[in-house]
């Protein structure tokens, strides 16, 4: 965490930092509003990615400004996973390898959503995403196993996740759309647009 901890509001975030042994950042506000704890964590960031010692980066954030951050980190050819609110902007969302949105970190099952919160217009988009990744596949006959299905939902759609839908895993989500055929056996599942 960057920012200002001697700030009031910053109290209930260093309580949840203490025990995940998260050290937070410092920045004192040098004027109102500034964003200088934004500016420090850029630093911080460059220098990391410059140590060539990191694999891959988490920037937890709901703020587009940090687009050109996780642009510039892939382009150094690291991963940056974001982690925000539904409501970040496309871009930052697209510019990072996965996006999660903490609505669907927040602890509650598939079962607990509640289904009527889901409209039609959900599944329908949920839909739309699967076939056009399904359309790609090499297969003559239109089957997709349901692992590459699910590699390339994340790389086409950053942001993509089942329980933004209301379902837990990609395989019921598609079961849920009842617009696609499947197959299998074991673990080897297969899914194809309906005829």
């Amino acid at each position: 965490m960057y920012g200002d901890i001697l700030e009031g509001g910053t109290k209930p975030w260093l309580e949840k930092l203490a025990p995940l042994a998260i050290a937070p950042v410092h920045q004192p506000k040098n004027s109102v509003a500034k964003n200088a704890s934004d500016i420090a964590l850029v630093i911080d960031a460059m220098d990391l990615l410059n140590s060539d010692r990191f694999g891959g980066f988490v920037l937890v954030s709901s703020d587009s400004d940090f687009t050109k951050l996780a642009q510039r980190i892939r382009e150094h050819g690291v991963d940056v996973y974001g982690v925000g609110e539904a409501k970040t902007p496309e871009p930052f969302r697209m510019a990072c390898k996965q996006f999660i949105t903490v609505e669907n970190l927040q602890s509650r099952s598939a079962a607990s959503l509640n289904p009527d919160a889901l409209n039609g217009k959900d599944k329908n988009h949920a839909y739309q995403l699967i076939a056009n990744v399904i359309s790609g596949t090499n297969d003559p006959d239109g089957w997709a196993s349901l692992a590459w299905l699910g590699k390339q939902m994340i790389q086409r759609y950053p942001d993509f996740d089942p329980r933004t839908y209301g379902e837990k895993r990609l395989s019921d989500l598609v079961r849920s759309t009842t617009k696609f055929e499947e197959k299998g056996e074991g673990s080897a599942q297969w899914v194809r647009l309906k005829s």
